[in-house]
């Protein structure tokens, strides 16, 4: 989950060497953490957040596969 995350943030950024992607096991659920350059903030996130949504709904679909919760926070 981790490598496609940073893969996508990667393609949307013109920093992709500031992409940094940490994963944390809580409980039952993996949190993934997403920080990129303040400039490209709003690439990540998109226009009423809709790139952001559709991040997390690309990383929903590949966790449903395992019967795993992943959760993506953007930082």
């Amino acid at each position: 989950m981790k490598e496609l995350v940073e893969i996508i943030a990667k393609a949307l950024v013109e920093n992709p060497t500031e992409v940094t992607v940490t994963e944390t096991v809580k409980d039952d659920e993996i949190v993934l953490e997403l920080k990129v350059a303040p400039s490209d903030m709003g690439k990540v996130i998109g226009k009423q957040g809709r790139i952001a949504k559709a991040i997390r709904s690309v990383v929903k679909a590949a966790a449903s596969r395992d019967n795993k919760k992943v959760i993506v926070e953007i930082q």
